[in-house]
Formats: structure tokens, sequence, C-alpha cells
């Protein structure tokens, strides 16, 4: 059965071209926002505090500060409304989930950028 997932995913399910990117990297979501007749484009930036699935129902979370008030929201990579994921800043840590990072502020919740070609 999961043999027969896998492969209805793999052959009809289309996958987009995005970059690599893990968690600790600081990225830019471009997606597509209905109102009504409208569409626009609208982008989050923040910080990717995890990936999580495989193949085409992988999700990934990102974490931005907005004010004082921290924001998270989570894409399915195989969204149709995204457009594109720029990768601003990649950073360093040691986990693949970095739910610690919710606690920190200030001078605490820097993140070491890696500088990688």
């Amino acid at each position: 059965m999961a043999d027969l997932v896998k492969f209805v995913q793999d052959e009809f399910v289309s996958k987009k071209d995005f970059p690599e990117f893990s968690s600790g990297d600081t990225i830019t979501v471009y997606y597509e926002i209905k109102e009504g007749e409208k569409t626009r484009t609208q982008f989050f930036r923040g910080t990717v505090i995890q990936r999580k699935g495989s193949g085409s129902s992988e999700t990934f979370t990102i974490r931005k500060i907005s004010g004082t008030v921290g924001v998270e929201r989570i894409f399915p990579i195989n969204l149709p409304a995204l457009q594109k994921i720029e990768v601003n800043k990649q950073g360093k840590v040691r986990r693949a989930r970095i739910y610690y990072f919710r606690e920190l502020t200030g001078k605490k919740a820097r993140i070491k950028e890696v500088r990688r070609k």
C-alpha cells in the first residue's frame, strides 16, 4: 500500500524547483493570495524552525517576529499558491527542529550565519 501511495505521488504530483534549505536558515516565501476576484503576491520572511515529512506531503515551519509577537506559519512544500522561495541566510544549528528558538529573545535569538556558495 505504501508503495502505491509513493508511486502516485511521484507520477502525478508536480514537483516545483525550490532551493535547498534546512532549519536555521532565513528564507522568504512568496505565495499567492486570492481576495474575491483579485490575486496578489504576499511574502513571509523568517527563520525555518523545522522541516517535516517527505515527498509531496512535506511541510516546513517558518517563524518571524512581527512587532513583539512571534508568528509561525506552516507551508506545505507542494502548495499550488507557492510561487518561489529565496534563501536569504544560511544558519548553523545543531538540531533538525529548533523549538527552543521560540523562548529566546534579543541577542540570544541570533543564529550563527554560515557563508556557503
